[in-house]
């Protein structure tokens, strides 16, 4: 596991008046401006079945675990009914496994080389989050070779955190608590309360609600604005807002506790959180967003 350090020979601390463990999701919030590695992999692989799919249906279920996002595609009314229009008859779980086995693995792994660059501002990030004793643990939606392709393309830049999870280490992918709990039982961190958990999608947040820690939404970076830093910076100042402000209701209204533009933002709040834990808050409670 990339870090190597569990944490299981630590005695842990379990006070919660500091954050001590942040869990980060991957595409849209650490590599992957825009999150654009897991979205045209699904386009491509129903177009192969003569099913085409916009961008934005593509995107949709954005968060989840690849098989439950491929899923969710197909269980979209006008999928559904063109699938029948086109087959004959509703897709079944065998056409479900060949469209994820042999169309879409094979499209995400190549989508995952192309797309995993580190976002503006992440390296100072986990340093002074290294700096205070913060350990860093992510979750994500990628099958267990697009996960492991990520870690190894995102070491190649120099980011290497304490632990990793995917959706197969654990019963069930987001929007469950599980694979924040197993980076917790690897570090050896407890309560939920000092640990911060960011992401991109709703399921990061519901994620993060899930598990009783801090959720923070990326706005900026991530899925629901759709647009490499350079692509977003091209528009006029007045539609990057609109893109943003966007993005940032979404996740409120998921239920995240603060919504930043990029992790650049996140050692702000990391202080504003434990001013908060200090005067006895908890992160069951609402929290003001971050502007």
């Amino acid at each position: 596991m990339p870090g190597g350090d569990t944490g299981r020979n630590m005695t842990p601390d379990t006070s919660a008046t500091a954050i001590r463990l942040v869990v980060f999701d991957w595409a849209g919030t650490t590599v992957d401006h825009g999150c654009f590695a897991p979205v045209q992999p699904f386009v491509e692989a129903l177009a192969a079945f003569q099913i085409p799919i916009t961008l934005d249906e593509a995107r949709a279920p954005m968060g989840l675990g690849k098989r439950d996002h491929l899923r969710t595609i197909l269980e979209m009314s006008r999928v559904s009914g063109l699938w029948s229009a086109v087959h004959g008859r509703s897709w079944t779980e065998k056409d479900f496994d060949r469209v994820y086995n042999e169309q879409f693995i094979p499209r995400q792994l190549e989508s995952v080389r192309r797309h995993s660059r580190l976002v503006p501002g992440l390296l100072d990030c986990v340093n002074w989050l290294r700096g205070r004793g913060i350990k860093i643990g992510t979750s994500t939606g990628y099958f267990a070779e697009a996960a492991q392709l990520t870690y190894r393309e995102a070491a190649a830049q120099g980011y290497v955190p304490d632990h990793n999870v995917s959706p197969g280490e654990v019963p069930a992918g987001r929007p469950a608590p599980w694979m924040i709990y197993r980076n917790m039982e690897a570090l050896g961190v407890y309560p939920a309360a000092a640990v911060l958990k960011v992401g991109d999608t709703v399921p990061d947040i519901e994620e993060g609600r899930n598990a009783c820690a801090w959720s923070v939404g990326v706005a900026r970076t991530g899925s629901a604005v759709g647009l490499s830093a350079e692509d977003l910076a091209a528009l006029p100042a007045a539609e990057q807002h609109k893109r943003v402000e966007a993005a940032r209701a979404k996740l409120l209204a998921a239920g995240a506790h603060a919504v930043i533009d990029s992790v650049a933002e996140l050692p702000r709040l990391v202080e504003e959180i434990e001013a908060r834990l200090a005067r006895g808050e908890r992160p069951q409670e609402p929290m003001m967003n971050a502007e």
